[in-house]
């Protein structure tokens, strides 16, 4: 079944250093821009990390220092990168909790922002989580009856996350073929930021999610103990969930512009 859009989605994948958001970075990218009318781009890029990548992330993804010594850093393909996606809503496996936060970390770390709040976000595992429980190879073979050659190559997860994609819509009838369902549908469900540090609770208002805080109103922490917007905002958390914080401060104190 082919997928019914609006507006052009973009499916990718990252390969990196590790899974730290805060910290690692990309050594690859590729991204699937699939148009309304079913028409296809592919482009992938490797990128210089600017670190060492660690020998237990080589092993998954086969990308060693050698391979990305001569390639750009992020921020001489960020501007293009950008370009390429715009206006496009975003897929992925796992995307919601890794590739889509630690990629905004990557654009914020060089100056460029990336406003989530006009796209939508497809998570093909967590549909396959909440329909089957498995691994991307798992399902590409229980969806497409195939094995998923170069696993951990991020061209190939990328293709084979749309094919699950068009897969489970032909298997689950009560999967609706449209972005709008299939974004509610594989979001994580009330996290204010990607990283989960805040949440919403049942009136809609932002909670923390973690620390000596966590089940506090995020505005009345942040009354109450200024000081811990303080230690968030120079502790080793994900910039965009320092970026989110910011701007409930911000709002709160009506320096916010709507």
């Amino acid at each position: 079944m082919e997928l019914h859009l609006k507006n052009p989605i973009v499916f990718f994948d990252l390969e990196t250093t590790g899974t730290n958001v805060a910290k690692d970075k990309i050594v690859e990218i590729s991204l699937l821009k699939v148009l309304p009318d079913g028409t296809t781009e592919l482009r992938t890029a490797r990128v210089n990390p600017g670190m060492p990548i660690p020998p237990r992330s080589t092993a998954i993804h086969g990308i060693t220092d050698d391979d990305v010594k001569e390639c750009p850093p992020f921020k001489e393909i960020a501007r293009e990168l950008l370009r390429f996606i715009e206006g496009c809503d975003l897929g992925g496996y796992n995307s919601n909790r890794f590739d889509v936060p630690l990629l905004i970390e990557e654009l914020l770390r060089v100056g460029l922002d990336f406003d989530v709040r006009k796209r939508r976000f497809i998570d093909v595992q967590t549909i396959f989580h909440k329909m089957e429980q498995r691994t991307l190879s798992a399902a590409y073979r229980f969806y497409c009856n195939k094995d998923l050659d170069r696993a951990h190559s991020a061209e190939a997860d990328a293709l084979a996350t749309y094919e699950v994609l068009k897969a489970q819509l032909d298997r689950y009838d009560n999967l609706e073929n449209n972005v709008d369902f299939l974004s509610k549908f594989s979001s994580q469900g009330g996290h204010v930021d990607f990283a989960g540090l805040m949440v919403y609770d049942e009136e809609g208002k932002e909670v923390f999610n973690f620390g000596k805080h966590k089940g506090k109103l995020v505005a009345r922490v942040l009354k109450d103990d200024p000081g811990y917007f303080s230690w968030i905002l120079n502790g080793e958390f994900p910039l965009y969930s320092k970026k989110i914080l910011t701007e409930i401060k911000l709002r709160d104190a009506g320096l916010l512009k709507q």
